[in-house]
């Protein structure tokens, strides 16, 4: 018997997949703002549930994602954004 993984990349058909590392948004477009009133900006950096997305997911910098998450906060409390995610009826 070989002393070979039956799980060996050249039976698995190559190397594993790495996610390339996401650039912030925010960062490389100056004239992008942060607002808590645009709230269409807002919805992408929400789930379904209502949700604030994780870092990994929104590809933002430690520093602009303090900053969506202080908006998406601020924008819910003004009823503005729902603090859940659509009900459905």
């Amino acid at each position: 018997m070989s002393n070979q993984n039956p799980y060996s990349e050249s039976q698995e058909g190559g190397k594993r997949f790495y996610a390339a590392p996401r650039v912030c948004q925010f960062c490389t477009d100056h004239n992008s703002v942060i607002d808590y009133k645009q709230t269409e900006v807002m919805r992408r950096y929400v789930t379904e549930d209502g949700k604030i997305r994780p870092r990994r997911q929104t590809g933002a910098c430690a520093r602009h994602q303090r900053e969506l998450a202080r908006a998406i906060k601020r924008a819910r409390h003004l009823a503005l954004l729902p603090y859940r995610g659509e009900t459905p009826r």
